[in-house]
């Protein structure tokens, strides 16, 4: 049955919000997949210190719904920085905000990386937050084998490895 032109009119926004929310998608895994693991291996590292050795056992060993309120801690702690960085911009001062803006979501997502690396076994005792990652993970490849077919990705690629060997050489 084919549809109705009121059917097919209720299925317009959604295809016009179809390419910028697959373009938001696939700057959201491009981020993960480049960020996500170098900033979580930072943390790890800081988690090392003596005095927050204990506190990376507590997150580990923490029940399901407990696990789930800390990984969801970082996003209610930086709501208020990112409304002070709108607050900047909006008062002139752009660099300022948008540097506050870089930084929160570095940060944040620092700790919700390491976050999710020490509560992911207590997460996925919940049947709907495993639900929910398997289906982010399905999405997330998808986009990915679409992505690294792509010229853009092929050179971002070789940019990313000569800046790591560039930085290599200057810390070492």
């Amino acid at each position: 049955m084919t549809p109705n032109w009121w059917q097919k009119l209720l299925r317009w926004p959604g295809r016009m919000l179809a390419g910028p929310a697959s373009g938001l998608l696939a700057l959201v895994i491009v981020f993960e997949e480049w960020g996500w693991e170098p900033l979580q291996h930072l943390l790890a590292r800081i988690g090392r210190w003596p005095g927050l050795r204990w506190v990376e056992g507590w997150v580990r060993s923490l029940p399901p719904w407990a696990a789930v309120a800390v990984f969801a801690l970082p996003t209610a702690l930086l709501l208020p920085v990112k409304l002070l960085a709108l607050w900047a911009i909006g008062h002139g001062h752009v660099v300022l905000g948008m540097a506050i803006i870089v930084l929160a979501k570095l940060v944040g997502t620092a700790v919700v990386a390491r976050l999710f690396t020490l509560t992911q076994p207590a997460l996925m005792q919940l049947p709907w937050f495993a639900a929910l990652y398997a289906g982010w993970t399905r999405a997330k490849h998808a986009v990915l084998e679409r992505a690294r077919a792509t010229w853009a990705w092929r050179v971002a690629r070789v940019l990313r490895r000569q800046w790591v060997r560039i930085w290599r050489r200057r810390t070492r």
